[in-house]
């Protein structure tokens, strides 16, 4: 091992990690080089030892190892680093030193301790000392099923106890004493255990004193949770914990109250506080149990108020501590203050840090201190009332002079630093500037003693500063005092104020007893000086300590939220003081960082809050007394002072903050904070020089060691603590010399390299250094140094500048309320960039301190975050700079930083007085921008460190030139509002307020005459001016003295500009085309024509790709190639203002040169909406449009089609009247098939009406279905009304046809009545018959003569009667009239729908057009309908898909039709019938719904049974229309299919036999349509057969009935079956079983089963297919019996059948019969099938003639 020499001599070969060590701070201090072979990554440095964590994860120990004493010739001490040999083979991350004993982290987690173990800190049982490093295990028994190791992060070791952080961020302890800050009785404790007091907070670092220990925590987020009133009466006795005595001049609030039934024992308390409960000090430093007493929600800092009467503001002589051995003071000095104070202290000459002292909060629950342990905590003090300090020097308090010379020292102070601290109040004057003194920036703490409000108070500054101390004090009691105010009939004279949200800051209570009463009446003992002052006014602060953050932050918002004062008892309060209280404020932006913008876990976060528990006599806690902390408490002080690091020396304890200032706290005794003030007990900065940034700490026995940046970018060190002096000869002399009164610079530092960590321990100190290799070093400490330089100048900024202007009263009045929005714009985007600088600041600061190395810079690994937060930022300021608001800021600024705004000035660190003030402030917040040039400059540097081609360098190259465009953009940002704010300046006329908006930016204007406007008239004036949204065109007459009368402002989105050819026109010109207007615009020249083009055309093409979008240009303007023209085609929104039907209308949506074209959406002022596309500027295409009616509450709403900004083609138009209307338009009217729906069933008229219209009129053919009176009428329709004829049915079984005129019945027609009643003859109106005709009965007789009366109520007959002869010669002829001759044809219907068809393939007229144009319209129709249905695939199966992805390829053919082509044919007519986007698929649709419409319901009618069938032939044969349209080459009905060659060549050569064999393919519709037709209409049209076969059904069903009673020989034998077809066995099961007599239901099974599926299938030929089929089992079965070939004759065939029939027991099977028989092909009635037909028929008939005998 090498060994240690001084930095001056020859360097070693390592140039990193090299590690200096050196003690105390005198000029001759060289610091000694610690030489090992590999970069030292680490040291920790305990009392008299030192750890070493080295590249490769090795440690090595030096210094006093007494541990290691106990192995075999070790040395008690070592100067050279001795390896330890115990972690060889396990990778160290991390180590750290305590007193005496060592800790080291490995790669996965795991803790290894060596060292003393006497307290059990080494967590190991049973040993005093563990010489080597032994893994200590940290289990997680909190889960008793299965514990788990938890993974350690990192150590901190004090001189009796160990902290672990662990990978969750949770605190583990083991050693002994309070500073484990757990609750065990038993100490010491070996085994680590988890501190519960922090479980749920993410903590960050620990740190460990001798016997206090840190927590460095991040701040949780703010709780969503609703806000509870803190209680105003004791939880015990239920008492009121404030009371108000009104005296004669006076009222006391006393907060005196004292629980007689609040003790209670208990270890550590239920509210888990510091002390176990608010406040009970008595927990001395050996952890012994104490009583606790709950009581006010405030602690007194001196124990005997609790005991004297409340006096007003003097406290007397007596108060002092009773035990407290304290020599006497002089009769004017204060006793309390000389217990109190550090005996130091003199009279301040500047105020106190109020950064350290204004942070405190009381809390609402705190217990009832001892009197005796407070004074023992007092006297645990070495000098027992003042603590301790080496060397001090003792001075008598100041007079009552001092006093007054303070206060007015006060009251002179820069207003500025007051405005910093409390944002609630504006500073205007001297008096309010010493309220604000005793106003601090937080919410109201509790006051520590009664307090009297004098109701005549002198005046004075010390008054004022009475009067604000008594307003401040009313404000603590607050809401819990309001029960007794009712009491007192105060509740009148209580106000609540409101105060600013801008900062969670309120007025604090704390009652300063420095201030005498002299101004309240009569003389005082003399009040203690402005030191004594200070310090009660502090410790009170820091004296109230919370036991949880959620108590701070509900505080903080009650404070917030809620002011008290009471004004009418206050007679000297300043009127001003309490105006401002209650003055009403614009919302400001947030002037801290939120919580929330610290949650990306990406970034380090700056809200975090320091935690500490441990012994305190030194004040090490920080919480403003000396008392023992038992579990961790937050300083509430540092929560808002964005703490980085901590570090705690044996008795002391620092904090350094992003703002890279150190706080300090704890014992004092060698100068070791940093500075000489007192108490040392609450958090204070360290005096160091301006510009002094510190940024890494470390803290040992009695020394702090400071790294900071100076004045150029390398490293200095500062100490400040107790110096080491060496004797001659010997060993340096610890406890010998002097100290320094604040930090002071180490000589040597500039000398060893760049420090990048320091370390302190024992009485030593180290520091780790780099040499500069390549000038990578340098480089990124520049880069770490200039982004905390700049983090500090923005802090400055905002604290000093921004916070302060918020506050100012005519901030409002002189900006405007545009102007105000975005100053709170900007000053919230400034303190996101301020909070992003900060996180990258601590990143670069950590970097620097472990890895320093480039991988892990937020600057390259989240580019677009800062890009994205500057971009933000410069918008903002720039909306705000055009809008003149820095012009208008300037008074407001003048008005709070006095005339010269030397604040202002120094910031920008300007020396020239005559810069005006709006430019300074520019300048001010132009400084982030300025900054950015630092990355690029800085990026590029490091990048030179690299080789050109590794990956470091192309990410940092990279980085660079994204920095360096962004500083180009900005730049050019910046230029455009500076130019926009110039022209604003010398805009003429009166346009400037209309046409002025924040993100608006001048791009070129024509007041050059280089634009004019083509053919404008001979006095006119036109000016052009181009901004960044739009062109704006201003017009005038040269005469009148306002020179532009109009303008017309044209939206760039909405602007398209085509250049004029030259060569045709021989102009320079510009064509503009604006949604409403198109004009031509000239140039001077061809230059000026380019130059205007292209302006146009970037600011056009910039306005579409973001409107507002910096980012979008960015990105834009990165590129240095040309810009494309903007699109033609675009999506943009436009107000129309031209008279038309489009007026104050506002498109959104696709355009295209101009005019609205693809989709979009129209909204009239009136509340139109079209939603849909366009062509052309019209509506065109599918589309939406509803239109608001009259009636409140309801709209007409159409959805479907548009043709040149009309309703045309099929769409529903829903009326807000409640009718739906389902069809077709033209030119806005109901025009074609459509059906309408008026009503509901349950309303007043429902009825459905379809058919056709015409001009928005019933007119042809429709049905109308009137719901009300049970009618339906098929007919025909001319002017919404029945004309020609038609048919009526009703639900009573009335049956009318016949003619109809003007809506009635008129003219020749028949009726029926259900029994079979007819009337043939003359009718007049409805139901009323009237002229001759023929009355028959269902008997056969009838009337004839002339009738007259209404059918079913009377009729008056004048004819004759007959009755037929029974053997009159024409019996057979029947009466009952022949049905459908007066109906409508039914080719004659649904000629609309057909039309639309016809219409939708591209023929105007039926059978007439092209098979071409035809086939592309049925493309255009499905890939038009598939992109509609793309939007929402939900509404497509996935069946559905493929069916239109297979409808898209068409069945080619060439020549005659074939088999294979007929099959293709046909199954490409089912895939288009089962779609409805085909028009084939449309069509059947709406003939299912007309059909069912018309035979649904009433129309469920007997007689209408051959018309139904009629019907569906019409259908079958103009759907084969359309068919063979579409495939010209299909022959037509009953034409053949001709052979292929192939085929013909097989037949050829086969015999002639097989030739007739061959089958022959007929076409005919039924077989091609009736498969996709008749399923969907089925189920009407089987009920019409079975009403009309319901008595023969129900004949055949009664014998159907009684036969199957019947066992199978006996009917077998009853219908005369042959008796060789009985089958004599059967397979029931697998099993043979004999035929019996008792045997049924068995023979010929399965022809049985077979015939009973004719129910189940629709079509004719599927029902001959299932009677085929039956024939064939029946043959199977019985071939199988004979067991020979033979061939049936009908004789022996037809009585099988029937017993087959039989068992089948179909229902219906006469319809089924006449269904067959009326829609079978009329090619197969004489083949196979036609005879297996009528053998079923005849077996259908003959079962009804059966009788059993």
């Amino acid at each position: 091992m090498e060994k240690q020499m001084s930095s001056g001599e020859e360097e070693s070969s390592v140039e990193r990690g090299l590690l200096h060590t050196w003690k105390g701070y005198s000029c001759s201090v060289t610091p000694e080089k610690v030489l090992l072979s590999r970069p030292v990554l680490q040291a920790a440095l305990g009392n008299r030892h030192g750890v070493l964590l080295v590249e490769g994860g090795q440690v090595y120990s030096f210094g006093e190892l007494s541990w290691k004493q106990t192995q075999m010739a070790f040395p008690a001490e070592t100067s050279e680093p001795v390896l330890e040999v115990g972690l060889s083979g396990q990778k160290v991350v991390s180590v750290a030193a305590g007193g005496f004993h060592s800790g080291a982290v490995t790669e996965d987690g795991g803790v290894h301790m060596w060292g003393d173990n006497a307290h059990g800190q080494c967590g190991l049982s049973g040993l005093t000392a563990v010489p080597n490093p032994t893994p200590v295990g940290v289990i997680d028994h909190s889960d008793p099923t299965a514990s788990q190791t938890v993974k350690v992060l990192e150590l901190a070791c004090g001189e009796q106890h160990t902290l672990a952080l662990s990978a969750r961020h949770q605190v583990w302890a083991w050693g002994s004493g309070p500073q484990l800050g757990l609750p065990v009785s038993t100490l010491p404790t070996w085994r680590p255990q988890r501190v519960e007091h922090l479980a749920g907070r993410h903590v960050l670092q620990v740190s460990c004193g001798a016997f206090h220990s840190l927590a460095l925590v991040r701040c949780p987020a703010p709780s969503q949770e609703p806000r509870r009133p803190p209680p105003d009466k004791c939880g015990q006795c239920n008492q009121l914990l404030y009371t108000m005595t009104d005296k004669e001049d006076h009222v006391i609030i006393s907060d005196n109250h004292h629980c007689p039934i609040g003790a209670q024992a208990g270890e550590h308390g239920g509210s888990d506080d510091r002390r176990g409960s608010e406040g009970s000090p008595g927990k001395g430093l050996s952890g012994q149990q104490q009583v606790k007493v709950k009581s006010s929600p405030s602690e007194p800092l001196l124990s005997t108020h609790r005991h004297s009467p409340p006096r007003p503001l003097s406290l007397s002589p007596h108060t002092t501590s009773r035990s407290s051995p304290a020599p006497a003071t002089s009769p004017t000095q204060d006793p309390v203050a000389s217990s109190g104070s550090d005996a130091t202290g003199t009279a301040p000459q500047e105020p106190q840090q109020p950064e350290a002292t204004e942070e405190s909060r009381a809390e609402p629950s705190s217990a009832e201190p001892n009197p005796s342990s407070l004074s023992q905590a007092y006297d645990s003090r070495p000098d027992g009332g003042a603590l301790q300090g080496t060397g001090a020097k003792s001075s008598p308090y100041p007079d009552e002079q001092a006093v007054k010379e303070y206060l007015k020292k006060l009251s002179d102070h820069s207003l500025s630093d007051q405005a910093a601290k409390s944002p609630q109040l504006a500073q205007r004057s001297q008096v309010d500037a010493i309220a604000d003194v005793f106003t601090p920036d937080e919410p109201p703490s509790s006051s520590s003693s009664s307090v009297v409000m004098a109701t005549g108070a002198g005046g004075g500054p010390v008054g004022a500063a009475l009067n604000s101390l008594v307003a401040s004090c009313a404000s603590v009691v607050g809401e819990r005092v309001a029960s007794t105010c009712e009491a007192l009939s105060l509740r009148k004279v209580m106000s609540y104020y409101y105060p600013s949200p801008t900062s969670s800051s309120c007025s604090s209570s704390s009652s300063p007893p420095g201030v005498s009463a002299q101004g309240v009446g009569g003389p005082a003992p003399d009040a203690g000086g402005a030191g004594g002052l200070a310090l009660l006014q502090e410790e009170s602060l820091q004296g109230k300590k919370s036991c949880s953050l959620g108590d701070v932050r509900q505080e903080e918002a009650e404070g917030l939220s809620r002011r008290l004062s009471l004004p009418g008892l206050l007679s000297q309060v300043s009127p001003r003081l309490l105006r401002r209280y209650s003055r009403s404020r614009v919302k400001a932006a947030p002037l801290s960082p939120t919580l929330v913008a610290d949650g990306d876990s990406l970034l380090p976060s700056l809200q975090t809050e320091v935690w500490s528990w441990g012994r305190g006599q030194e004040g090490q806690l920080g919480h403003g007394d000396l008392q023992c902390g038992l579990q961790p408490m937050c300083i509430k002080s540092l929560s808002s002072k964005q703490v980085l690091r901590i570090a705690a020396g044996a008795h002391h304890s620092l904090a350094l903050t992003a703002q890279s200032q150190m706080f300090s706290w704890g014992s004092n005794s060698s100068g070791q904070l940093g500075h000489m003030e007192t108490p040392s007990t609450i958090p204070r900065l360290a005096k160091l020089s301006e510009g002094i940034r510190v940024w890494d700490v470390g803290a040992g026995q009695q020394h702090t060691l400071l790294l900071a940046d100076g004045d150029c970018f390398q490293p200095i060190l500062y100490y400040s603590g107790q110096q080491v002096k060496e004797g001659l000869g010997q060993a340096p002399q610890e406890g010998s010399g002097g100290y320094t009164q604040q930090p002071v610079l180490l000589p040597f530092c500039m000398n060893i390299g760049y420090v990048s960590s320091v370390f302190a321990g024992g009485q030593l100190c180290g520091a780790l250094a780099d040499k500069n290799v390549m000038g990578f070093i340098a480089s990124l400490h520049e880069l770490a140094a200039a982004e905390r330089k700049c983090y500090c100048k923005l802090t400055s900024v905002k604290t000093e500048v921004l916070q302060p202007l918020l506050k100012a009263d005519n901030l409002t009045s002189s900006l405007g309320q545009t102007s105000t929005g975005l100053l709170q714009t900007l000053i919230g985007r400034f303190n996101g960039l301020c909070q992003l600088t900060g996180q990258n600041s601590a990143s670069l600061t950590a970097l620097v301190r472990r890895l320093r190395d480039i991988r892990g810079m937020l600057l390259l690994d989240h580019t677009e975050l800062f890009m994205d937060t500057y971009t933000e930022y410069s918008s903002a300021l720039g909306n705000f700079l055009v809008m003149g608001g820095f012009q208008a800021l300037a008074k407001p600024c003048q008005d709070v930083f006095g005339k010269g705004c030397e604040v202002v000035q120094r910031l920008v660190e300007s020396a020239d007085d005559s810069v005006p003030l709006p430019d300074l402030l520019l300048s001010v917040l132009h400084l982030p921008i300025k900054h950015l040039q630092e990355y690029t400059r800085l990026l590029l540097k490091l990048a030179t460190c690299y080789e050109v081609d590794s990956a470091d360098y192309r990410t940092l190259q990279d980085g660079c030139s994204k920095f360096e465009s962004l500083v180009l953009h900005l730049k050019r940002k910046r230029k455009e509002a500076d130019y926009t704010l110039h022209f604003w300046k010398s805009f003429p006329g009166k346009m400037t307020d209309s046409l002025r908006k924040p993100s608006r930016r001048l791009v070129c204007e024509s007041s050059n005459k280089a634009l004019t406007l083509q053919n404008a008239g001979r006095f006119s004036v036109n000016w052009f001016i181009l901004f960044n949204d739009a062109l704006v065109h201003a017009q005038g007459m040269v005469p009148y003295k306002n020179l532009f009368s109009t303008h017309h402002v044209f939206p760039l989105t909405s602007l398209w500009v085509d250049p004029i050819s030259e060569e045709t026109t021989g102009l320079n010109g510009l064509k503009v085309i604006t949604p409403e207007e198109c004009f031509t615009l000239l140039t001077s020249s061809p230059m000026e024509k380019a130059k205007w083009l292209r302006s146009i055309n970037q600011a056009v093409e910039q306005a579409l790709s973001g409107v507002g979008s910096d980012t979008a240009s960015l990105a834009s303007g990165s590129g240095s190639g040309p810009r494309p023209d903007p699109p033609i085609s675009r999506t943009a929104s436009y107000t129309f203002y031209k008279e038309g039907r489009l007026k104050e209308a506002t498109y959104e949506g696709r355009w295209l040169a101009g005019k609205p074209h693809g989709r979009g959406v129209v909204k009239w002022p009136d509340g139109r909406v079209y939603t849909g596309t366009f062509k052309n500027g019209l509506e065109d295409g599918f589309g939406e449009y509803i239109l608001p009616s009259k009636n409140a509450n309801k709209s007409d709403h159409y959805q479907g089609n548009w043709k040149e900004g009309k309703m045309h083609g099929f769409g529903t138009y829903r009326y807000a009247t409640g009718e739906v209307y389902e069809g077709c338009f033209q030119d806005n009217m109901r025009h074609g098939h459509g059906m309408l729906r008026s009503g509901k069933l349950n309303s007043s008229s429902p009825s459905v009406f379809i058919g056709q219209w015409q001009s928005d009129r019933k007119c042809g053919y429709g049905v109308f279905d009137d719901i009300t009176r049970g009618e339906k009428y098929m007919g025909t329709w001319q002017d919404d009304q029945r004309q020609g004829n038609g048919v009526i049915v009703t639900q009573f079984g009335l049956y009318y046809e016949g003619a109809f005129s003007s809506n009635k019945m008129m003219g020749t027609g028949v009726l029926l009545s259900e029994d079979d009643t007819s009337f043939e003859g003359e009718f007049s109106e409805d139901w009323t018959l009237c002229g001759k005709g023929t009355l028959s009965m269902p008997n056969g007789d009838y009337i004839e003569g002339s009738f007259s009366g209404v059918w079913g109520s009377g009729l008056k007959i004048s004819g004759s009667y007959y009755k037929p002869n029974l053997f009159d010669s024409d019996k057979d002829k029947s009466r009952t009239p022949k049905l459908g001759r007066l109906a409508v044809r039914a080719e004659d219907k649904w000629l609309a729908v057909f039309e639309e068809c016809w219409k939708r393939l591209g023929s105007d007229a039926v059978g007439q057009g092209e098979t071409s144009i035809a086939w592309d319209n049925i493309a255009v129709a499905l890939t038009a309908n598939r992109q509609i249905h793309r939007g929402s695939p939900e509404l497509l199966t996935r069946s559905q898909h493929k069916a239109l992805e297979s409808l898209e390829i068409i069945p080619q053919h060439v020549g005659p039709v074939t088999m294979e082509t007929y099959d293709s044919i046909r199954l490409y007519l089912i895939k288009a019938c089962d779609t409805a986007l085909h028009p084939l698929g449309r069509l059947l649709e709406s003939l299912v719904a007309v059909y069912r419409m018309t035979y649904v319901g009433v129309g469920a009618n007997r007689r209408l049974l051959p018309q139904a069938v009629n019907e569906i032939k019409s259908y079958l044969k103009r759907i084969f229309h359309i068919v063979r349209f579409l495939f010209p080459d299909l022959p037509e009905e009953g034409g053949l299919i001709p052979e292929t060659a192939d085929i013909q060549q097989e037949r050829s050569s086969s015999s002639s036999e097989a030739q007739l064999e061959a089958p022959r393919r007929v076409v005919s519709s039924s077989a091609l349509l009736l498969p996709v037709l008749l399923p969907r209409l089925y189920p009407p049209l089987f009920t019409l057969y079975a009403l009309d076969k319901e008595k023969e059904e129900d004949v055949y069903w009664d014998c159907v009935s009684r036969l199957n009673k019947q066992p199978d020989l006996a009917l077998l034998a009853f219908l005369g079956v042959h008796q060789k077809f009985w089958p004599v066995s059967i397979t029931v099961h697998g099993e043979t079983q004999q035929v019996v007599s008792s045997t049924k239901d068995a023979c010929f099974a399965s022809a049985v089963e077979t015939l009973q599926q004719i129910s189940t299938t629709f079509t004719p030929s599927d029902k001959l297919q299932v009677i085929q089929l039956t024939f064939e089992e029946i043959t199977q079965e019985v071939l199988t019996l004979l067991k020979e070939d033979f061939l049936w004759s009908m004789d022996d065939l037809f009585p099988v059948f029937l017993y087959v029939v039989l068992r089948a027991r179909i229902r219906n099977l006469g319809s089924e019969v006449s269904l067959i028989e009326d829609l079978m092909d009329p090619c197969v009635q004489h083949g196979e099938h036609g005879i297996m037909f009528t053998t079923l028929k005849a077996c259908y008939y003959q079962i009804q003639q059966e009788r059993i005998t």
